[in-house]
């Protein structure tokens, strides 16, 4: 058997026992796994064929990370049903950040200034912004559904509207940031990630290749918080009305 035909019964394998276990455990999540499976592997049998048509013709990069942001917005968007105007929310906290720390790093020479680089740069950042915007958003929206008690009890005490939702923002966006956080202090020591095994495999030397991680991941800290405290921010004022009153957006 060759690689590519071992590597795809692989995975083949894999989401079947995937798909299996869930329907044992009755955990209603065979299905979405089989279609997530699926759904990935069409995405990256077109994804390839762009990219490599991108690399060939660069100013389609352009386009390219557009519909990465696009996509994260829907994916993010969709994901804080009841916040009103949730995709444009989540597509502030994605394209902002992501963007924004993509254009330093070409622009500093961290990278170079090319499809190449530029592509697969911008879609790191643009995934871990659409990660924290997320969590940050869902955990955000279900704190404040659950703690209105709490909300009305600071409101009557005199806090300001800004004031009463605080504690609220502060814990959404820390634990939106859980997983950035553990991911950095663990690489290496429990995860090799992504991008250092592709460079490794691609011929770079470990030494180049772990300083390219180190950069791509400092760069997601930034980017992953600046995310959260966006989309946090973006909810809070969808809560706060005149007179100090806070209104939780409603049909999650």
């Amino acid at each position: 058997m060759s690689q590519a035909a071992a590597q795809i019964a692989a995975g083949v394998a894999f989401a079947a026992a995937a798909a299996g276990l869930a329907w044992r455990y009755r955990l209603g999540l065979a299905r979405p796994l089989a279609t997530a499976a699926l759904r990935a592997a069409v995405q990256l049998a077109v994804v390839g064929a762009l990219v490599a048509l991108v690399f060939r013709v660069p100013a389609l990069g352009v386009a390219f990370v557009a519909v990465m942001v696009v996509t994260a917005t829907l994916t993010a968007g969709g994901r804080l049903r009841g916040l009103p105007g949730a995709r444009r929310a989540a597509a502030t906290a994605i394209a902002l950040p992501a963007l924004a720390a993509t254009g330093i790093l070409l622009a500093v020479g961290a990278f170079d200034f090319s499809a190449r680089a530029a592509i697969p740069t911008a879609g790191i950042l643009i995934g871990g912004a659409m990660a924290a915007t997320t969590l940050t958003g869902r955990r955000l929206l279900e704190a404040l559904d659950s703690g209105g008690d709490e909300l009305e009890t600071r409101l009557a005490l005199g806090d300001a509207a800004r004031t009463a939702l605080a504690p609220f923002t502060r814990q959404a966006i820390a634990t939106g940031l859980i997983p950035a956080i553990d991911q950095t202090r663990s690489v290496g020591l429990v995860t090799l990630p992504g991008t250092f095994v592709g460079l490794l495999l691609g011929g770079a030397s470990p030494a180049e290749a772990a300083r390219v991680q180190l950069t791509v991941l400092l760069a997601l800290l930034l980017v992953e918080l600046v995310a959260a405290v966006i989309v946090a921010e973006l909810i809070a004022r969808a809560c706060i009305r005149p007179g100090e009153r806070i209104v939780v957006p409603a049909g999650r």
